[in-house]
């Protein structure tokens, strides 16, 4: 099992009524960098920027990376439940209003920074300012393709359900899982292993999963792109763009189409993948440290 390295610690929340587990560093802070990471990823992913952040000059916030619901070793959603993209942002509301928080620096990797975009918009007021890592916009669909979103999506969630049975059955090995992961993705075995080690919980000598299945399904609703650019258009915080150079086409496209309508100060290529903050963590977090000491 891979347990986090230096000062970070492990660290839970109370948000509604489920629990938000997460990792930490620098805890006797007042000021707050809330970090989202991105869908299947969990509070790990951003461990080599923790690190990193350590050796930043005059850094004296308090970072928070959560798992978000049904990630990590965070609470899963009821059983009747699903995973809908505007409810994260809610958990992200009840997490600030349980625990009382004023405004922080918010970074989000992809869907993460997907969340933390909805937020900044809705609630600027309790936002400093916003990072985003390989994350621009959101996801949308046309809508002449609303039925088939419709169609896809619950289709999705009859598939998932048929298959939770055997969600846990199989035997699964941390080597074995991680190995998929890099399959599947463009992470390298290392920073993958980081991912799916808070993913899965060893108990009774074998590996079972953490990670919610209902995860996997599709969305059946999404936002039109008109929506998404109405919604961009009412962030008001100063937003940072950090992409990498080898990363997802939609990242490429959401700068295209949405960095414009917001207030962008910064947006800066490293050398890199989709999760170009494991990749380069030390660029990314001087970027952030940076970013942040200006606002």
């Amino acid at each position: 099992m891979i347990t986090p390295k230096q000062n970070i610690k492990e660290v839970a929340f109370t948000a509604a009524s489920f629990q938000l587990s997460g990792l930490a560093l620098n805890c006797q802070s007042t000021h707050i960098i809330l970090c989202l990471h991105g869908w299947l990823d969990n509070a790990a992913s951003f461990i080599p920027i923790l690190q990193s952040f350590e050796s930043q000059p005059n850094f004296n916030h308090k970072i928070i990376a959560i798992d978000l619901p049904g990630h990590g070793a965070s609470t899963h959603k009821s059983i009747d439940a699903h995973y809908h993209f505007i409810d994260w942002v809610y958990d992200v509301l009840s997490l600030f209003e349980s625990n009382q928080w004023g405004s922080v620096h918010l970074v989000g990797h992809s869907m993460g920074g997907m969340i933390a975009s909805a937020f900044s918009a809705a609630f600027p007021e309790k936002v400093k300012s916003l990072t985003l890592l390989d994350s621009a916009g959101f996801i949308y669909s046309e809508e002449h393709e609303s039925t088939q979103v419709l169609r896809k999506g619950l289709l999705s969630r009859i598939k998932a359900n048929k298959s939770a049975s055997n969600h846990n059955s199989k035997q699964l090995s941390l080597d074995l899982v991680t190995k998929a992961r890099v399959f599947v993705s463009d992470l390298d075995y290392h920073h993958a292993e980081l991912i799916m080690a808070r993913n899965l919980l060893f108990s009774n000598n074998q590996w079972h999963w953490r990670s919610d299945r209902k995860l996997n399904t599709v969305s059946p609703y999404r936002f039109s792109f008109n929506q998404c650019q109405q919604i961009v258009s009412d962030i008001k915080v100063p937003v940072q763009i950090i992409y990498g150079s080898k990363g997802v086409d939609f990242v490429k496209n959401g700068i295209k189409y949405f960095a414009s309508l917001m207030p962008c100060k910064k947006i800066v290529e490293l050398e890199g993948g989709h999760h170009v903050h494991m990749e380069k963590p030390a660029q990314t977090a001087k970027l952030i440290n940076e970013f942040i000491s200006l606002y």
